[in-house]
């Protein structure tokens, strides 16, 4: 598996890659992934993701986290439907399947830590989970979509030691 990370904010964020790295584990054996993958994690700042929301999502706004899957599921978590023959899905040079990206601003997650009175590590978790479950079809429009992300995102989190 391939985790590109990429830190666009001046702090060092190295002591959090293992976790995430955990996290985005974690979520592929849940879903029971087989095949080896390639994901991409940018932590940056406010500023930076109210870019990429406005320029994606035309919502001018800075936001926690942001999801871009690119491969379409026909069920949410279902490799299966992949078809295979599709090379657009796979990394060719390392044959990884491209899951996407996800961006998280670290400004935004350490608010929302303090908000919620957890670590920091909790909530760059929970957001690593949640966007991973969005590279894997999941969404949340709907009350039963939602409760579905909340238990998949429990499960995870606690199954890496980041519980309530």
């Amino acid at each position: 598996m391939t985790i590109n990370m990429m830190n666009h904010i001046e702090e060092d964020l190295s002591d959090y890659e293992p976790l995430l790295k955990q996290v985005v584990n974690c979520a592929l054996e849940l879903e029971n992934c087989p095949y080896e993958s390639e994901i991409s994690i940018v932590i940056t700042n406010n500023e930076e993701i109210r870019t990429y929301n406005n320029d994606y999502r035309e919502k001018d706004t800075a936001t926690d986290v942001l999801s871009f899957p690119l491969i379409e599921f026909e069920d949410p978590g279902d490799f299966s439907s992949l078809n295979l023959e599709d090379e657009s899905f796979f990394n060719l040079d390392s044959g990884e399947l491209m899951l996407g990206d996800i961006i998280i601003s670290y400004e935004r997650a350490c608010s929302q830590a303090n908000d919620y009175g957890h670590s920091i590590e909790r909530e760059l978790g929970f957001l690593t989970a949640h966007s991973m479950l969005h590279l894997m079809g999941y969404d949340h429009m709907t009350v039963e979509e939602d409760k579905i992300m909340i238990d998949k995102q429990e499960a995870i989190l606690n199954k890496v030691g980041l519980r309530r």
